[in-house]
């Protein structure tokens, strides 16, 4: 099971793979799936009944249901009945749905102070469970908790996520009735950034072409989200130089010499070349995901960075009462892992295996989108040099909508949470926004802000009660 999991070299896998086209596969799918779904009450490290409801479960996608992907599904705290439902897909690609669920957005955070002996929770005020039903779910197979039963089904790309999310989403609500009326938004953070648009896209036409049951698709909501990989990329020269971490000569230097292509550089231009040398020099030993932020340093005694709290979560994940608490299928997945490093995804890395990125670009998507009736939220925090709020800015130009409301701030608490604009087109509208002072997950940064900013827009919408 889990043929494609993190801690496996490609060389090894193929090996796994001209094995396995040796066995028969009754061999190799011999743990039957249980129950679909249940109800969770309990948790470990967290004392007394949980107070929300939370149900676990897995959707087998596949003509014999070969991926099965596993979920955490938050019924919101507010009003379930009429609450948006809010799919949520995890970046990486292969980052487990933990880090969302515990990390960001979920209804509880670990408190690790007496970690690894003792694996505390908390509830978390600023969960977006307080006004959305959501689920988080562990993406593509070999992500988290989900796995494969045979070998094909283990292997994913870009556009394999883009359909499998799409067929998930269509089984748990034929399965989950009862939320096929609420506003429905595909969302996602970082490198899902780049399937989003495509799911949500496939959910308006499943609609036109009569597709059964209608979902109540009105938008998506993306945080920091990877969407071209020429422009998120390329905007890091800009972003490091408007926030002084490259000199003036420096960014002149490289935009006289390289054309506005900081990418696909041509080796025979050693000005350019020179110029990002300079460039990479200055930010090497930047923390990308938050630059005011230190680079972890796991030697010592406590080190202060956000990488290091990972570790206890797989200590947590890995516990066996955690994993029966969950209701996972024993002997589905080997060592639980927080993210999958053969999926992973890093600038200018080729296929894998397991994974292919074969979507450069969702730009497109985006534009088609316009013509639906549809919202958007891209948010995304300015201190973040993983796709930089500069590259978002300019793909969002390019759309060429008319603003709406200008560039402001909105605020949190009497204080500047961030600034926001909003543009419109017929039936559509996007709104960006920067949260001020926030890194990559946003809501790991600046929990209290990424939850008001989410709040107020999704209450900006009148949904109306006949679909």
């Amino acid at each position: 099971m889990g043929y494609c999991t993190g801690s496996i070299p490609t060389i090894t896998l193929l090996l796994i793979t001209f094995l396995l086209s040796l066995t028969p596969l009754s061999q190799s799918t011999d743990v039957a799936p249980s129950s679909k779904s249940s109800i969770v009450k309990y948790l470990p490290g967290y004392n007394g009944q949980l107070p929300f409801t939370l149900e676990t479960g897995y959707v087998g996608i596949g003509e014999k249901e070969e991926a099965q992907f596993f979920y955490y599904f938050v019924e919101s705290e507010r009003n379930p009945e009429e609450d948006p439902l809010l799919f949520y897909l995890t970046g990486g690609p292969g980052c487990s749905a933990v880090i969302t669920f515990f990390y960001q957005i979920g209804p509880l955070s670990f408190n690790f102070d007496n970690a690894p002996q003792n694996i505390t929770m908390t509830v978390n005020p600023n969960s977006w469970t307080k006004f959305a039903n959501v689920i988080f779910v562990d993406m593509p197979a070999g992500t988290g908790f989900s796995y494969a039963t045979t070998t094909e089904a283990s292997i994913s790309s870009d556009s394999i996520v883009a359909k499998q999310a799409n067929e998930f989403l269509r089984k748990f609500l034929i399965e989950h009735p009862k939320f096929l009326k609420n506003p429905l938004y595909i969302s996602a953070i970082s490198y899902m950034g780049i399937v989003t648009p495509i799911i949500t896209l496939e959910v308006y036409n499943a609609n036109e072409r009569g597709d059964q049951p209608p979902l109540n698709i009105q938008g998506y909501i993306l945080c920091s989200p990877l969407t071209d990989k020429f422009m998120d990329f390329n905007s890091r020269v800009e972003y490091a130089h408007r926030m002084a971490l490259i000199s003036d000569d420096i960014y002149k230097s490289a935009i006289d010499s390289c054309q506005g292509n900081y990418v696909n550089i041509d080796g025979a231009n050693s000005v350019c070349a020179n110029s990002l040398q300079r460039y990479q020099e200055c930010i090497s030993g930047l923390n990308m995901e938050d630059i005011l932020e230190p680079l972890c340093n796991k030697s010592d005694l406590k080190p202060y960075c956000r990488e290091y709290y990972y570790d206890f979560a797989t200590d947590w994940a890995n516990n066996k009462n955690v994993q029966k608490a969950l209701n996972i299928r024993e002997g589905t997945i080997g060592t639980w892992e927080f993210f999958n490093r053969t999926m992973h995804y890093m600038e200018g890395k080729n296929d894998t295996f397991c994974y292919a990125y074969d979507i450069d670009s969702s730009f497109s998507y985006h534009k088609k989108l316009i013509s639906k009736n549809c919202r958007a939220l891209i948010f995304s925090g300015d201190h973040d040099m993983t796709f930089p709020y500069v590259g978002i800015e300019e793909w969002i130009n390019a759309l060429n909508l008319k603003v709406d409301s200008s560039w402001m701030p909105f605020y949190v608490d009497s204080q500047v949470g961030g600034y926001k604009m909003s543009y419109a087109q017929k039936d559509f509208s996007l709104t960006f926004a920067t949260v001020k002072g926030a890194g990559h997950s946003v809501a790991q940064y600046k929990p209290k802000e990424a939850m008001v900013l989410t709040e107020r827009w999704l209450a900006t919408k009148t949904y109306s009660s006949d679909m």
